[in-house]
């Protein structure tokens, strides 16, 4: 066993073993890749702290909003085909895009106070969050609109429950939300297939990844970790959360459900340049012109929650200026993980986080599956598994 490994298998059997129940996880997949292979895959705690079932490295996690980078690769990979102009507005191939209006508020009998936006939606907004959607987990006005007007929840993954009010004007502010999902509607639109079908020709085959999908098969279902909900006192409760089956729409924002070895092998498509392990992904020229910052002047914001039962208010490298590329945050300065400037990454709902370093060749993630987003545990102890890393390295 080598120094790395047992550091690395050390921090996450402290993870899922701590006295600190605010800080202990219930089980965790991490794995680390160069672009020549992976450097390290480790495993620790339990898939379910209601029956024990120990974590395996093909455990199936929920991916909640790493699907947003696979995404935006399918959305890449209609634009080297040529089907699809970015700046172009999205309603050319989503017409229902032109029907949304931004809202200012709301009247005094809680009607909402709408205007129609100075500027249409582009795939390429869509792409950045500056197209003026949220989440309602990070917008009061989001939150207001589930409690109180009968807007579907995202969770059921239906077309109506992505028909929202914008939060400002296209191309002015960047706001973390739906767009991603919008972006998976725009693949469907120009390709003329589903969402998922489009992933698993284009980019599952090539990539190897054989455990990934919108839909489980009886496989993956019966090795999925269970979601937990980390209550006030830091108890672990199992829940009943899958996401729908048979979706009406896929959601690209934050359908997935993936391996940690599957979703490494994504990853490293990212330092090889667009080169899977069974064929070509995307194009050099692609990879750098989607690995680079897209938002000019506007930044990356902190998150602020309007929900702390599914996400905590969290930021990324606090004080570090952050950007936005196609589909990741970039860090704009050197992160204190030993991160480099100009680096991609990001995370899912439920406490899965991942980095891509090209310029160091190094790529990482972890996996575990507890809300809410930003849990203090899980969050510092990735961190701790992301320095140690580049510790590690020569």
């Amino acid at each position: 066993m080598s120094a790395r490994t047992a550091a690395l298998d050390d921090l996450l059997r402290r993870a899922t073993t701590t006295d600190d129940p605010q800080a202990r996880v219930p089980g965790v997949v991490a794995a680390v890749t160069r672009a020549d292979g992976t450097l390290y895959e480790g495993v620790a705690g339990v898939r379910s702290v209601g029956d024990d079932a120990p974590m395996t490295v093909d455990t199936v996690f929920a991916g909640y909003s790493i699907t947003k980078a696979v995404t935006g690769t399918a959305v890449m990979q209609c634009v080297e085909d040529g089907l699809l102009d970015l700046d172009a507005p999205a309603a050319e191939y989503l017409p229902e895009l032109d029907e949304l209006q931004v809202i200012e508020g709301f009247a005094d009998d809680g009607s909402q106070v709408l205007r129609a936006p100075s500027t249409r939606i582009t795939t390429r907004m869509l792409m950045l969050h500056t197209a003026g959607f949220g989440y309602a987990f990070f917008s009061e006005v989001y939150g207001r609109l589930l409690a109180e007007t009968g807007q579907p929840d995202i969770t059921g993954a239906t077309k109506a429950a992505l028909m929202t009010p914008l939060l400002f004007d296209p191309g002015t502010r960047w706001n973390y939300g739906t767009s991603m999902d919008w972006a998976g509607l725009v693949v469907e639109a120009v390709r003329g297939r589903r969402l998922g079908e489009v992933m698993a020709e284009r980019i599952f085959a090539p990539l190897g990844m054989a455990d990934t999908g919108f839909t489980m098969t009886p496989s993956m279902a019966e090795r999925r970790a269970t979601v937990h909900m980390r209550t006030p006192d830091g108890t672990l409760k199992p829940t009943r959360a899958v996401l729908p089956q048979d979706p009406e729409i896929q959601m690209g924002g934050h359908g997935l459900y993936t391996t940690m070895p599957d979703f490494t092998r994504f990853l490293r498509m990212w330092l090889r340049d667009g080169d899977g392990e069974h064929g070509r992904v995307l194009r050099p020229e692609t990879v750098a012109a989607a690995a680079a910052n897209g938002l000019g002047e506007l930044k990356v914001g902190p998150l602020a929650t309007s929900s702390p039962a599914l996400a905590r208010s969290t930021e990324f490298f606090p004080g570090l200026s952050k950007s936005w590329a196609y589909s990741f945050m970039v860090n704009d300065d050197p992160a204190p993980t030993g991160r480099s400037a100009g680096s991609l990454g990001w995370a899912g709902l439920a406490n899965l986080y991942f980095w891509i370093d090209r310029s160091a060749d190094v790529a990482g993630i972890w996996g575990s599956q507890i809300l809410p987003f930003g849990d203090p545990g899980a969050l510092s102890a990735y961190l701790d598994l992301e320095t140690a890393v580049y510790l590690s390295l020569p």
